[in-house]
């Protein structure tokens, strides 16, 4: 069951980059646009490149790449002494998440403009906490299983 709901993340993170985040307008009378993972990106390659690297890697690579770890170790092609790794790449992922509501705080708290969530946003929330939670019942899986070797514990080890 865990493997088919990672293997969802896969198709389900693409959509949530290309969901509508937020809508945000700098006047109430004008039309509100709508913000993309991938359409703040292209704006941002454009203004600021580091922070664009920086995002990318949290919003895009961070996740997939952990989402891809995962089915691999599901499907036996990758040892499951990587899951702490996929697990911090995990939490780089929710990084993307705070940096998206900080600066919805920060819009909203100034008042120029207007700016309202979308379904997308909570989509891509969704995903990244849904990659975490696997990657937790994938772990404690393993452990149950007796399957698991000592990872990082620092001399505990099985004879």
């Amino acid at each position: 069951m865990l493997r088919y709901a990672n293997l969802a993340l896969l198709i389900l993170f693409p959509v949530s980059w290309f969901a509508p985040m937020m809508r945000a307008g700098m006047l109430p009378l004008f039309g509100l646009s709508e913000i993309s993972v991938i359409s703040g990106l292209q704006s941002l390659w454009q203004s600021d490149v580091i922070l664009a690297l920086i995002v990318t890697i949290f919003a895009l690579f961070a996740p997939y790449l952990k989402t891809l770890g995962l089915a691999l170790v599901h499907f036996h092609l990758l040892d499951r002494a990587v899951l702490p790794a996929l697990h911090i790449l995990g939490k780089l992922a929710m990084a993307d998440i705070f940096l998206i509501a900080l600066y919805i705080t920060i819009l909203k708290g100034i008042g120029i403009g207007r700016i309202e969530t979308a379904w997308g946003l909570y989509l891509f929330t969704a995903c990244i906490l849904a990659s975490l939670a696997l990657s937790i019942l994938t772990a404690r899986e393993a452990r149950l299983q007796g399957r698991d070797e000592p990872l990082a514990t620092g001399g505990n080890s099985r004879h």
